[in-house]
Protein backbone atom coordinates (compact mmCIF):
# COMPACT_ATOMS: atom_id res chain seq x y z
CA UNK A 1 0.00 0.00 0.00
CA UNK A 2 2.61 2.57 1.07
CA UNK A 3 4.82 1.93 -1.94
CA UNK A 4 1.81 2.57 -4.20
CA UNK A 5 1.02 5.84 -2.41
CA UNK A 6 4.66 6.88 -2.67
CA UNK A 7 4.82 6.10 -6.39
CA UNK A 8 1.55 7.95 -7.07
CA UNK A 9 2.19 11.04 -4.93
CA UNK A 10 3.20 14.25 -6.67
CA UNK A 11 4.57 15.75 -3.46
CA UNK A 12 5.82 13.69 -0.54
CA UNK A 13 7.22 15.12 2.68
CA UNK A 14 9.08 13.15 5.37
CA UNK A 15 9.02 14.09 9.06
CA UNK A 16 11.63 12.47 11.31
CA UNK A 17 12.08 12.24 15.06
CA UNK A 18 14.36 10.58 17.60
CA UNK A 19 13.49 7.06 16.44
CA UNK A 20 15.30 7.80 13.18
CA UNK A 21 18.47 8.69 15.09
CA UNK A 22 18.41 5.86 17.62
CA UNK A 23 18.67 3.34 14.79
CA UNK A 24 22.10 4.85 14.10
CA UNK A 25 23.06 4.06 17.69
CA UNK A 26 22.49 7.47 19.25
CA UNK A 27 20.70 7.51 22.62
CA UNK A 28 17.31 9.18 22.83
CA UNK A 29 16.27 11.62 25.53
CA UNK A 30 13.58 10.15 27.73
CA UNK A 31 14.06 6.37 27.86
CA UNK A 32 15.70 4.50 30.75
CA UNK A 33 19.09 4.91 29.05
CA UNK A 34 18.36 8.30 27.54
CA UNK A 35 20.41 11.48 27.64
CA UNK A 36 18.27 13.04 30.35
CA UNK A 37 18.52 10.06 32.73
CA UNK A 38 21.42 11.65 34.63
CA UNK A 39 21.29 15.21 33.30
CA UNK A 40 18.51 17.69 33.90
CA UNK A 41 17.65 19.49 30.64
CA UNK A 42 16.11 22.39 32.52
CA UNK A 43 19.56 23.01 34.03
CA UNK A 44 21.83 22.28 31.06
CA UNK A 45 20.05 22.78 27.71
CA UNK A 46 19.43 26.46 28.35
CA UNK A 47 20.93 29.86 27.59
CA UNK A 48 21.15 30.32 31.37
CA UNK A 49 23.52 27.32 31.57
CA UNK A 50 25.49 28.62 28.60
CA UNK A 51 25.98 31.95 30.32
CA UNK A 52 26.38 30.88 33.95
CA UNK A 53 27.25 27.17 34.00
CA UNK A 54 29.65 27.11 31.07
CA UNK A 55 31.80 24.15 32.14
CA UNK A 56 28.92 21.69 32.49
CA UNK A 57 27.18 23.06 29.38
CA UNK A 58 30.27 22.58 27.23
CA UNK A 59 31.05 19.18 28.76
CA UNK A 60 27.55 17.90 28.02
CA UNK A 61 27.43 19.18 24.45
CA UNK A 62 30.98 18.08 23.67
CA UNK A 63 29.89 14.56 24.63
CA UNK A 64 26.94 14.88 22.27
CA UNK A 65 29.15 16.13 19.43
CA UNK A 66 31.53 13.21 20.03
CA UNK A 67 28.48 10.93 19.93
CA UNK A 68 27.42 12.01 16.45
CA UNK A 69 31.03 11.72 15.24
CA UNK A 70 31.08 8.13 16.53
CA UNK A 71 27.97 7.15 14.60
CA UNK A 72 26.50 8.22 11.27
CA UNK A 73 23.58 7.88 8.86
CA UNK A 74 22.03 4.43 8.60
CA UNK A 75 20.50 2.74 5.56
CA UNK A 76 17.21 4.59 6.06
CA UNK A 77 18.87 8.00 5.84
CA UNK A 78 20.60 6.96 2.62
CA UNK A 79 17.39 5.62 1.08
CA UNK A 80 15.65 8.94 1.77
CA UNK A 81 18.53 10.82 0.12
CA UNK A 82 18.25 8.54 -2.91
CA UNK A 83 14.47 9.03 -3.05
CA UNK A 84 14.97 12.79 -3.05
CA UNK A 85 17.32 12.51 -6.05
CA UNK A 86 14.66 10.46 -7.83
CA UNK A 87 11.98 13.00 -6.78
CA UNK A 88 10.02 10.34 -4.94
CA UNK A 89 10.19 12.63 -1.91
CA UNK A 90 10.54 16.38 -1.98
CA UNK A 91 11.69 17.47 1.47
CA UNK A 92 12.47 16.35 5.00
CA UNK A 93 11.34 18.04 8.21
CA UNK A 94 13.37 16.82 11.17
CA UNK A 95 13.36 17.31 14.92
CA UNK A 96 16.81 15.71 15.10
CA UNK A 97 20.03 17.69 15.57
CA UNK A 98 22.56 15.07 14.46
CA UNK A 99 22.73 16.33 10.85
CA UNK A 100 22.59 12.76 9.51
CA UNK A 101 20.08 13.60 6.77
CA UNK A 102 22.42 16.12 5.15
CA UNK A 103 25.40 13.85 5.79
CA UNK A 104 23.56 11.09 3.89
CA UNK A 105 23.02 13.42 0.93
CA UNK A 106 19.57 14.91 1.47
CA UNK A 107 19.39 18.55 0.35
CA UNK A 108 15.99 19.99 1.20
CA UNK A 109 16.01 19.53 4.98
CA UNK A 110 14.26 21.75 7.53
CA UNK A 111 16.18 21.26 10.79
CA UNK A 112 13.59 22.51 13.28
CA UNK A 113 15.87 22.24 16.30
CA UNK A 114 19.14 23.18 14.61
CA UNK A 115 22.23 21.00 14.21
CA UNK A 116 25.17 19.76 16.27
CA UNK A 117 27.30 19.68 13.12
CA UNK A 118 28.05 23.40 13.44
CA UNK A 119 28.85 25.90 16.19
CA UNK A 120 28.44 29.64 16.28
CA UNK A 121 29.78 32.44 18.45
CA UNK A 122 27.49 33.93 21.07
CA UNK A 123 28.92 37.38 20.41
CA UNK A 124 29.64 37.76 16.68
CA UNK A 125 27.62 34.79 15.33
CA UNK A 126 30.54 33.49 13.25
CA UNK A 127 30.03 29.84 12.28
CA UNK A 128 32.48 27.00 12.86
CA UNK A 129 32.54 23.24 12.38
CA UNK A 130 31.74 21.24 15.49
CA UNK A 131 35.27 19.83 15.17
CA UNK A 132 36.20 22.80 17.37
CA UNK A 133 34.43 21.08 20.28
CA UNK A 134 36.16 17.80 19.45
CA UNK A 135 39.48 19.65 19.74
CA UNK A 136 38.32 21.22 23.03
CA UNK A 137 38.41 24.70 21.50
CA UNK A 138 35.39 26.61 22.79
CA UNK A 139 36.35 30.23 22.12
CA UNK A 140 35.78 32.30 18.97
CA UNK A 141 38.63 34.41 17.56
CA UNK A 142 36.65 37.44 18.78
CA UNK A 143 36.78 36.07 22.33
CA UNK A 144 33.15 34.98 22.49
CA UNK A 145 31.92 31.58 23.64
CA UNK A 146 31.16 28.98 20.95
CA UNK A 147 27.86 27.16 21.29
CA UNK A 148 26.22 24.41 19.23
CA UNK A 149 23.85 25.70 16.56
CA UNK A 150 20.87 24.04 18.19
CA UNK A 151 17.73 25.41 19.81
CA UNK A 152 18.01 25.54 23.58
CA UNK A 153 15.04 25.49 25.95
CA UNK A 154 13.25 28.82 25.86
CA UNK A 155 14.53 29.76 22.40
CA UNK A 156 12.28 30.05 19.35
CA UNK A 157 12.54 27.65 16.44
CA UNK A 158 14.64 29.03 13.56
CA UNK A 159 12.34 31.10 11.35
CA UNK A 160 13.63 29.78 8.03
CA UNK A 161 13.26 26.13 9.05
CA UNK A 162 9.84 26.70 10.59
CA UNK A 163 8.53 28.55 7.52
CA UNK A 164 9.89 25.88 5.19
CA UNK A 165 8.27 23.12 7.27
CA UNK A 166 4.93 24.94 7.31
CA UNK A 167 4.96 25.43 3.53
CA UNK A 168 6.05 21.85 2.86
CA UNK A 169 3.32 20.44 5.12
CA UNK A 170 0.72 22.46 3.25
CA UNK A 171 1.97 21.27 -0.15
CA UNK A 172 2.20 17.58 0.75
CA UNK A 173 0.04 14.97 -0.93
CA UNK A 174 1.69 12.30 1.22
CA UNK A 175 3.19 13.06 4.64
CA UNK A 176 5.23 10.29 6.29
CA UNK A 177 6.26 10.44 9.97
CA UNK A 178 9.32 8.34 10.84
CA UNK A 179 10.24 7.71 14.46
CA UNK A 180 8.48 10.51 16.30
CA UNK A 181 6.17 10.29 19.30
CA UNK A 182 4.68 13.59 18.06
CA UNK A 183 4.69 14.87 21.64
CA UNK A 184 6.78 18.02 21.18
CA UNK A 185 5.04 21.24 20.20
CA UNK A 186 5.02 23.12 17.86
CA UNK A 187 6.77 20.54 15.63
CA UNK A 188 3.95 18.04 16.15
CA UNK A 189 1.51 20.35 14.39
CA UNK A 190 3.01 19.75 10.94
CA UNK A 191 1.42 16.31 10.41
CA UNK A 192 -1.99 17.82 11.23
CA UNK A 193 -1.37 20.77 8.91
CA UNK A 194 -0.59 18.29 6.14
CA UNK A 195 -3.68 16.21 6.92
CA UNK A 196 -5.92 19.29 7.02
CA UNK A 197 -4.45 20.34 3.65
CA UNK A 198 -5.55 17.06 2.09
CA UNK A 199 -2.48 14.84 2.47
CA UNK A 200 -2.49 11.16 3.28
CA UNK A 201 -0.80 10.76 6.67
CA UNK A 202 1.44 7.78 7.48
CA UNK A 203 3.00 7.24 10.92
CA UNK A 204 5.82 4.74 11.37
CA UNK A 205 6.92 4.65 15.01
CA UNK A 206 7.92 2.01 17.53
CA UNK A 207 5.15 3.00 19.96
CA UNK A 208 1.65 4.38 19.53
CA UNK A 209 1.19 8.14 19.25
CA UNK A 210 -1.73 10.39 20.08
CA UNK A 211 -1.92 11.23 16.37
CA UNK A 212 -2.47 7.66 15.18
CA UNK A 213 -6.23 8.30 15.03
CA UNK A 214 -5.65 10.86 12.25
CA UNK A 215 -3.38 8.62 10.17
CA UNK A 216 -4.35 6.76 7.02
CA UNK A 217 -1.73 4.13 7.79
CA UNK A 218 0.11 3.31 11.03
CA UNK A 219 3.08 0.95 11.39
CA UNK A 220 4.33 0.03 14.88
CA UNK A 221 7.01 -2.27 16.30
CA UNK A 222 9.22 -2.18 13.20
CA UNK A 223 12.63 -0.67 12.47
CA UNK A 224 12.38 2.37 10.22
CA UNK A 225 15.41 1.32 8.18
CA UNK A 226 13.85 -2.11 7.53
CA UNK A 227 10.54 -0.61 6.41
CA UNK A 228 12.24 1.85 4.06
CA UNK A 229 14.49 -0.87 2.64
CA UNK A 230 11.45 -3.07 2.01
CA UNK A 231 9.56 -0.27 0.25
CA UNK A 232 12.65 0.65 -1.77
CA UNK A 233 12.97 -2.96 -2.99
CA UNK A 234 9.31 -3.02 -4.02
CA UNK A 235 9.70 0.26 -5.90
CA UNK A 236 12.75 -1.08 -7.76
CA UNK A 237 10.86 -4.23 -8.75
CA UNK A 238 7.79 -2.40 -10.01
Amino acid sequence: MLQDWLAASNYTVIFTGAGMSTESGLPDFRSANGLWRKKDPSQLATTEALNHNVHEFVEFYRDRVLGIKKYGPHKGHKILADWEKKQLIHSIITQNVDGFHTEAGSIRVAELHGTLQTLHCQLCNKKYSSEKYVDEDFICECGGMLRPSIILFGESLPEDAFNMAFEEAQKAELFIVLGSSLSVSPANQFPLIAKESGAKLVIINEEQTDYDIYADLVIHKRKIGEVLKEIDSMLRES
